[in-house]
């Protein structure tokens, strides 16, 4: 478990690392400590980190700087930080969780995993780290939504087009259903997703449609 060391940080010198990448369910079932806490710290970290930045780096007006940061640190954002720093391979989830490691949960580690940086090692750090994550998906103009069917929605009607979202397939046990939903505007399917409940495939399918559409 080394995926700290291309940052230039130890993993090992990291003491609260095991519970950073501890879920609930698995603290539950093992009596040990969950990430949590340590959420909680690393979320501050986080949003000092990046308001500094945007504060630094550009001119915006508070409400644009609000705006910005709130989209390069949403879950989804999140989800894609963590597959940069690699350490989706050693959360720890209960028997119940094991097939349902979602993005909620791998963002949550992301600023558990920033709460203990920040603990072992402090601010100046931590934001090494983080802008070392975050900056290359900023300057490349990657743009991270919290809610694409409301981006989605926006922008269907702007063209006064229709928009719906059509559940087409239930899959797996009742404990571990996948959907599979299709977008549809203008009566022709231009999405589609799969997720762990309807909520998240109907996001996934305006995320399909979006990055179509704005081709």
């Amino acid at each position: 478990m080394n995926f700290l060391e291309k940052f230039g940080l130890d993993v090992n010198k990291v003491s609260n690392i095991e519970t950073a990448l501890t879920h609930s369910s698995y603290s539950n079932e093992h009596g040990v400590p969950s990430y949590e806490r340590l959420e909680f710290l690393g979320d501050a970290v986080l949003e000092l980190v990046t308001s500094e930045y945007f504060y630094e780096a550009y001119k915006y007006s508070e409400g644009d700087m609000t705006k910005i940061r709130s989209r390069y640190v949403c879950e989804h954002a999140l989800y894609e930080y963590a597959k940069t720093v690699g350490f989706i391979p050693y959360i720890k989830v209960g028997n119940g969780q094991i097939h349902d490691v979602n993005e909620t949960i791998i963002a949550d580690v992301f600023e558990a995993v920033l709460g203990s940086i920040f603990l072992e090692y402090g601010y100046e750090v931590s934001k090494k780290y983080v802008l070392s994550i975050i900056t290359p998906f900023i300057d490349s103009g990657v743009k991270f939504y919290s809610d694409y069917k409301s981006l989605l929605q926006e922008l269907v009607q702007t063209d006064k087009k229709s928009l719906e979202y059509r559940l087409v397939k239930e899959s797996g046990p009742a404990h571990n259903k996948t959907y599979e939903v299709e977008v549809i505007i203008n009566d022709m399917v231009f999405g589609i997703g799969k997720g762990k409940s309807k909520k998240e495939a109907e996001q996934a399918a305006a995320l399909d449609a979006y990055k179509k559409s704005v081709k």
